[in-house]
């Protein structure tokens, strides 16, 4: 029913060639893509571009915060190194220092029991010395006391003289010397 509305109208129109429509729509279209891109691309390619630049922005950002963040790592172990370089020094002459105090106490130390041990030997020669005069002079009086209980009547001087030179001779005598 198509067929005989389209032949009743006007007859055959071939559809294939274009008509005055066509140059209408194209010109229509023209207008819409000269609208489209006067006032629509224009912000579009700015937003896209922003957003590009944006995009490289913390890209660039990033590389030089990675970079930042590994000299600051670098630093940090250079400097913990330097640190434990120096902790080591200090430890080493603490160490060496330690070891001199040491050896300056046990040198005084020594000092002080060599002073302590001459200052006994000499105290204990004094008291050797000392008690060697009271025993002869002791020695003495009770041989002069026995000789006069043995004489019965009292020593003078000149037997009291031999008796002081006896007991130096056997003060002086070796003493484990017997007859032998």
């Amino acid at each position: 029913m198509t067929t005989r509305v389209l032949a009743a109208e006007g007859g055959t129109t071939n559809f294939l060639l274009p008509n005055a429509t066509i140059f209408v729509e194209a010109a229509l279209f023209l207008i819409v893509l000269f609208v489209f891109y006067r006032f629509v691309v224009p912000p579009l390619s700015r937003a896209l571009d922003e957003r590009q630049e944006m995009l490289r922005k913390q890209v660039q950002d990033r590389e030089k915060a990675t970079r930042t963040l590994q000299e600051a790592k670098e630093r940090y172990e250079g400097e913990l190194a330097e640190a434990r370089a120096e902790a080591a020094r200090i430890r080493d002459a603490a160490r060496a220092d330690a070891a001199r105090v040491r050896a300056e106490l046990r040198e005084q130390a020594d000092r002080e029991v060599e002073r302590i041990q001459s200052e006994g030997a000499q105290q204990l020669a004094a008291a050797h010395e000392e008690t060697t005069r009271r025993l002869r002079e002791e020695l003495g009086r009770l041989s002069t006391r026995l000789a006069e209980r043995v004489i019965g009547e009292p020593v003078d001087e000149d037997r009291r003289s031999t008796v002081d030179r006896f007991l130096a001779e056997v003060e002086q005598a070796p003493a484990g010397g017997g007859g032998s």
